[in-house]
């Protein structure tokens, strides 16, 4: 079964600089919970900025302080408009996390729209209605407060 997740959050700043922050993979580790020790694994000068093709490699511990290995691939980015990652290899059957920024008045809308589906059937539809679907919230919860500090001073 295929889940959804979608949020929307106003930032006070312009395009290019809401875009400068999002689109750097570096900045993963700043808007992601601390509790879930996400390291970047390689040479993060080589990650920059993202671009179509890219692979990002990374650690992450999101239960029971399991270390996972993931992959995501950046798949599309249209400059000061939207991007695109998605899962290569890690927990999810299916990852594809679009986020769109759309200049509005007074500062930026961002929109993010998560699509993924867990494995192992009926065990993996229980497993999103007890853990993962609350955790991803929490995560994008945790994202959406550190980028109020960031940009709308709060």
């Amino acid at each position: 079964m295929l889940h959804t997740l979608e949020t929307n959050q106003f930032l006070k700043s312009d395009l290019a600089t809401v875009w400068e922050f999002m689109s750097s993979p570096k900045n993963l580790a700043l808007i992601t919970p601390a509790h879930m020790n996400f390291k970047i694994i390689g040479d993060e000068a080589k990650i920059e900025k993202m671009y179509p093709g890219q692979l990002i490699e990374y650690h992450i511990t999101p239960l029971l302080n399991l270390k996972m290995h993931w992959v995501t691939e950046i798949t599309h980015v249209k400059h000061l408009s939207y991007f695109v990652d998605e899962q290569r290899k890690g927990p999810y059957s299916l990852w594809h996390h679009k986020h769109f920024l759309t200049e509005v008045n007074g500062g930026v809308e961002m929109k993010d729209v998560v699509h993924y589906k867990l494995p192992f059937g009926i065990f993996g539809k229980l497993a999103n209605t007890l853990v993962v679907k609350k955790q991803l919230q929490q995560i994008f919860d945790f994202r959406y407060n550190k980028l109020n500090k960031i940009f709308n001073n709060n």
